[in-house]
């Protein structure tokens, strides 16, 4: 069992010799190839400002609702056409065998002629008793309904740029925190070391030290992580399918959020615009339903016609002209209950609209309430952490003091260099959790358009 213990031994050793030789082998042009870095990207100065105006111009989501909207805006027009007369020209040429009559398959005039003719018909609908005034309408307030969409689509897009920015800012200042940590810790370590080699401290003292180097640099290699991932975040929501690198710019601390939170609602229940477009709906569906229910109506049309006959067999046409005039009143009487079926159908989806309108409302109150809670308490995190971050460098100070003086152990050092990493960290992210957060109420209440 040894012998065959050793000879496996061998052969790794083999395979990996083998392996670095053929290695060190490789042409200089492929080994180039596989270790080229790729070219940094230069940074890109950016405002939010410029931030909002980019996503706005570029982001599919708010060209996809544009679009929408574009369409709701023909069916209306499509659906008002009924308004207006319907007029086509007819071109009609024909050759007949002497005295043929049509024996079968149709119910109009069986004698055909030679002939060729041209004409117009014109129809126009007098009145269907209001059902295409509530189509129109109905039609008309979905466009309006998916205008108020664009305008949503709009301030979610904002919203989302608006977060990516200042998720870049945080974790470039997390960032910065993670490197000055590593610089301290290194410091710490190497003095710690430097002590060690005089016996001045004990090689336990210098294991704390590098732990916690290498907890510094663990927390370095997430932050840059998180700086690339946030970038990544920033592009998509500028629009942009590929990423880019962005030097931005501070913005300024938002004023504090009202103490009450009752108007916040009754600005959010007035001026959000999904709100706005179902209520739109919920009109649109009432008018369709009418609309619907007028099925039952009589409809009046008129008609006429008029034309040429230049060409035929004058024994069989009397004159080289033609025009008559009439009007059509169709009354249902019998369908198979469809228009009963429709009509149902239009009050239930009306009905469904209005029940949808209730949900979202709640569902406004309760973002708009939970969104002021988590701004105000973003806000007093803001004192606090600052004076946390205060309390921390006066406790790692002193705890610095105490272990060169020999009256601590590195525990307390080692303690004391992470409560200053995390007030450093928590400070830090307050600032831009309280921008996120002050963003995220100006949306819900409906004032990021």
């Amino acid at each position: 069992m040894r012998l065959q213990g050793l000879m496996a031994a061998l052969l790794v050793v083999g395979l990996a010799a083998s392996q670095g030789f053929a290695q060190s082998q490789m042409p200089a042009s492929s080994a180039s190839n596989q270790a080229s870095p790729a070219i940094p990207q230069a940074p890109q100065n950016l405002t939010l400002l410029e931030a909002q105006k980019i996503a706005v111009q570029n982001h599919p989501q708010i060209q996809s609702a544009t679009f929408e909207a574009a369409v709701a805006t023909a069916e209306t027009q499509a659906t008002r056409s009924a308004y207006f007369p319907q007029a086509y020209g007819s071109l009609t040429g024909a050759i007949a065998e002497h005295d043929s009559r049509i024996a079968a398959g149709g119910l109009n005039n069986p004698i055909v002629f030679d002939r060729f003719a041209s004409g117009v018909t014109v129809g126009q609908l007098i009145t269907d008793f209001g059902r295409t005034h509530e189509l129109v309408k109905s039609s008309s307030l979905h466009a309006k309904a998916q205008q108020e969409n664009i305008t949503t689509t709009r301030a979610d897009v904002l919203l989302q740029v608006t977060q990516a920015y200042f998720g870049v800012l945080k974790a470039q200042a997390l960032l910065r925190v993670a490197q000055e940590t590593v610089n301290a810790r290194q410091a710490v370590a190497d003095q710690v070391s430097a002590l060690a080699k005089q016996q001045l401290r004990s090689g336990l003292d210098v294991s704390f030290a590098n732990v916690d180097l290498a907890q510094a640099q663990l927390l370095l290699i997430q932050a840059q992580n998180d700086l690339q991932a946030s970038m990544a975040q920033l592009s998509v929501a500028l629009g942009y399918p590929e990423l880019h690198v962005f030097q931005l710019a501070e913005e300024p601390l938002p004023a504090p959020p009202p103490a009450d939170v009752t108007p916040l609602l009754q600005e959010a229940m007035r001026d959000r615009p999904e709100l706005i477009s179902q209520r739109l709906e919920v009109s649109s569906g009432t008018s369709f339903a009418t609309a619907e229910r007028d099925l039952w109506f009589p409809t009046i049309a008129a008609v006429g016609a008029a034309g040429l006959v230049p060409v035929s067999q004058a024994d069989q046409i009397p004159p080289p002209r033609y025009a008559a005039a009439g009007f059509n009143v169709n009354i249902p009487l019998f369908n198979g209950h469809l228009f009963g079926a429709l009509h149902s159908e239009a009050e239930n989806r009306a009905r469904a609209e209005e029940r949808t309108l209730q949900d979202l409302q709640n569902r406004v109150a309760r973002d708009v309430r939970t969104s002021w809670l988590n701004t105000s308490a973003a806000y007093e995190r803001l004192s606090v952490t600052e004076q946390l971050l205060a309390q921390s460098h006066q406790a790692m100070d002193l705890a610095q003091e105490r272990y060169k003086l020999g009256l601590s152990s590195i525990v307390e050092l080692s303690q004391a260099q992470l409560n200053l990493t995390q007030a450093e960290i928590t400070e830090a992210s307050a600032k831009y959790d309280y921008q996120t957060q002050t963003i995220t109420l100006t949306y819900q209440v409906g004032h990021l358009r």
